[in-house]
């Protein structure tokens, strides 16, 4: 049971560190589920096992960048909360550079060009995850604790999904594409749940 004290005594800063999860299971989370369903249906289109309307395709691409935004928001609110009281001037340039490069990912049409800002994107991420305020358990990968970090298992994350979306021009085409895609995501789904974990782990280690 909740002390009533304690909920008192919640600064304004552990509430921002709330906002992360509650992002992920309020938008994120469903927004997988609809982009899920949605390529099931695509995929039954293209084997024309079911005669879907012709948007769905385009509908569960557009789903997918809204999963991919969504977390990379997500990703900038959690790391803010480690970041804002030493590094504010930071925080907000990279965050900015962030967002400004997934954007220009959207807008570009040419896969080369989509892929060298998924990789900005995430590489501004990085940045900011690497300075000594983020906890990250470990930064060696062969070590047990770095594959319990909730931020490295939510690195690879969000660069699976900037990835797949990257790569969105081509999987309507390219079957070789579309393995890709279906496998990177079953990843995804895999590192969903196991981030559903840690997260809840890590608030309760922390006191919440």
């Amino acid at each position: 049971m909740a002390d009533p004290q304690a909920l008192q005594a919640l600064t304004s800063h552990d509430w921002l560190g709330l906002i992360h999860p509650v992002l992920m299971i309020l938008f994120v989370y469903p927004v997988v589920g609809a982009t899920i369903r949605l390529g099931i249906l695509a995929r039954e289109k293209r084997l024309k096992i079911n005669p879907i309307a012709d948007t769905v395709p385009v509908e569960h691409a557009q789903h997918g960048a809204w999963v991919t935004g969504g977390v990379l928001v997500a990703v900038l609110i959690g790391l803010s909360h480690s970041l804002w009281n030493n590094h504010p001037l930071g925080l907000l340039l990279t965050g900015s550079a962030v967002l400004f490069s997934f954007r220009r990912l959207l807008s570009s049409r040419i896969v080369w060009q989509r892929l060298l800002w998924a990789a900005a994107s995430a590489g501004g991420l990085l940045l900011l995850g690497l300075q000594p305020t983020v906890e990250r358990f470990s930064d060696v990968p062969w070590s047990p604790l770095f594959w319990q970090s909730h931020f490295w298992m939510g690195l690879l994350l969000t660069g699976l999904l900037l990835s797949s979306t990257a790569l969105q021009p081509l999987i309507g085409h390219s079957v070789t594409a579309r393995r890709l895609h279906m496998s990177s995501n079953l990843l995804v789904a895999l590192l969903l749940a196991m981030q559903a974990i840690s997260g809840t782990r890590n608030l309760l280690l922390s006191g919440f």
